[in-house]
């Protein structure tokens, strides 16, 4: 969407505030011993509470409130009788909707002591994040957004998910635009514009380029690699992005 009016800033800051709130409260919560189905019990509480919907089981009936993945597990992972361990490398992804606004983000963290490997690769998703904010500008092409995000990876001899993206988000949970990269493709001419809502979301991964989908329709995973992820639902203005989901 393009952000347009003081109720549109509103409106988006509180579903921003909302979900990141969420986002925080389970990233406290998740320690050795709790499954990921228990995360996903507290987010229904606390979107309850503040008179929230769950974007993806209001918008796609997934059988979550949030998404969490663990290890191997990338993305829109299911919530389950999966228990968490020390070392572990999560994500929590939380997105929502109130009074006809959508916001959403995510985080991947690893829980206590691991792998050095894991630390370092949730470092670069946020220093990939940070590159790219620099370059969410209106009347900037949004190619170079995914461009910088890359560049990042490769200084830290890491590597990018290709087949995953960011997107458009504002009324609904997915709009136009459709795709934000995470490398460059020169073929995306398109320029950012004043007011635009989007959700910008590095993959960083240790050396695989692409996810698959597991049997159960929902989960992204990959073959051998680690991966870790940043989201934000930004709007991007002329004086620098206000991002709603810190």
């Amino acid at each position: 969407m393009i952000a347009k009016t003081e109720e549109d800033l509103i409106g988006l800051k509180e579903i921003g505030k909302i979900v990141a709130s969420i986002r925080d409260e389970l990233v406290q919560r998740t320690i050795p011993g709790i499954t990921t189905k228990e995360l996903d019990d507290i987010a229904g509480e606390l979107l309850e509470k503040a008179g929230a919907v769950s974007a993806p089981k209001g918008e796609y009936d997934f059988p979550g409130y949030t998404c969490i993945s663990v290890n191997e597990e990338v993305a829109h992972g299911i919530p389950g009788h999966r228990v968490i361990h020390e070392g572990d490398l999560v994500n929590i992804d939380v997105s929502g909707s109130k009074n006809g606004y959508f916001a959403d983000t995510g985080i991947s963290f690893v829980v206590g002591e691991g792998e050095e490997v894991l630390t370092k690769i949730c470092d670069v998703a946020k220093k990939a994040f940070e590159a790219g904010l620099k370059k969410a500008k209106p009347g900037s092409k949004k190619s170079g957004i995914g461009k910088v995000v890359s560049q990042t990876a490769r200084q830290h001899g890491l590597t990018v998910i290709k087949n995953l993206t960011g997107h458009g988000i504002g009324r609904t949970i997915h709009e136009a635009p459709d795709h934000i990269y995470n490398y460059n493709d020169r073929w995306d001419d398109e320029l950012l514009k004043e007011g635009m809502v989007i959700a910008f979301e590095p993959f960083i991964s240790t050396f695989e380029e692409e996810v698959f989908q597991k049997e159960d329709s929902w989960t992204y995973a990959t073959e051998k690699s680690y991966v870790a992820q940043l989201e934000h639902t930004i709007i991007l203005t002329k004086n620098g992005p206000i991002i709603v989901t810190l």
